[in-house]
């Protein structure tokens, strides 16, 4: 309980740090890692052929996040009237989808961190060199992250379509299926395309950190030669 009140106690809510760079950008950071993992994890999608049997039937084919495809088998109705061929989707895709959608939850937790510490607790960060530093350190590594991340999951997303590409999955039928409705791939190529705006995003904030840091700010600044200097 002292240890919450001491931490209310020095709350100072200060808008400033939004107007300028450092905390702007950390606001589209905390934006961006929410667009990110939000249109990758729980993402279902849906694809439709029809059998060209005399009585036509719809197959649905389902495949969700994390796309461990070959869980999601599906039926395709013999014309003979028998039992239908089971057809399994191939390939499993989930280390590069789940290792994406963790990059952006943890990045997220750590933007809504500091923000809180940029608007509040200004003081404290730059109280000492300690701060900056941080900051400056696990910003890079976000960096870096986000680029495997992004680099790993654009990779995975284009083996995630050739192995639901209708047009090979309609090989399966006998006679050859018709393909009905695609699945919608829109809202994995945007969780690709934040993946890489956020690594813009975190690249370009390692500057404005660097700037709060010793590294750029001489510790002493040289004296002034107009004042204190000897007199000839």
């Amino acid at each position: 309980m002292d240890f919450i009140q001491k931490l209310m106690s020095g709350f100072r809510l200060d808008l400033g740090p939004v107007k300028e760079p450092l905390g702007f950008i950390r606001l589209l950071e905390w934006l961006f890692t929410i667009f990110a993992f939000a249109t990758t994890g729980g993402y279902v999608g849906s694809a439709v052929i029809t059998t060209n049997c005399t009585t036509k039937t719809d197959v649905t084919i389902q495949f969700n996040y994390p796309f461990r495809l070959a869980a999601h088998p599906f039926i395709v109705p013999n014309c003979t009237g028998s039992m239908g061929n089971t057809v399994y989707l191939m390939g499993d895709y989930s280390s590069s989808a789940e290792f994406f959608v963790c990059v952006g939850v943890f990045g997220f937790l750590y933007c809504t961190f500091t923000l809180v510490l940029y608007l509040g607790y200004q003081h404290v960060y730059r109280e000492t060199n300690r701060g900056p530093i941080i900051d400056l350190v696990v910003t890079g590594i976000f960096a870096f992250l986000w680029l495997v991340s992004s680099s790993a999951w654009g990779k995975g997303l284009t083996d995630v379509k050739n192995a639901t590409d209708l047009n090979n999955l309609v090989k399966h039928c006998d006679p050859l299926c018709q393909i009905k409705e695609h699945p919608a791939m829109g809202r994995l190529n945007a969780s690709v395309i934040f993946g890489f705006l956020n690594l813009i995003l975190w690249v370009g904030n390692c500057w404005f950190i660097y700037k709060e840091t010793p590294f750029h700010k001489p510790a002493h600044p040289p004296p002034n030669p107009e004042e204190g200097g000897p007199s000839s």
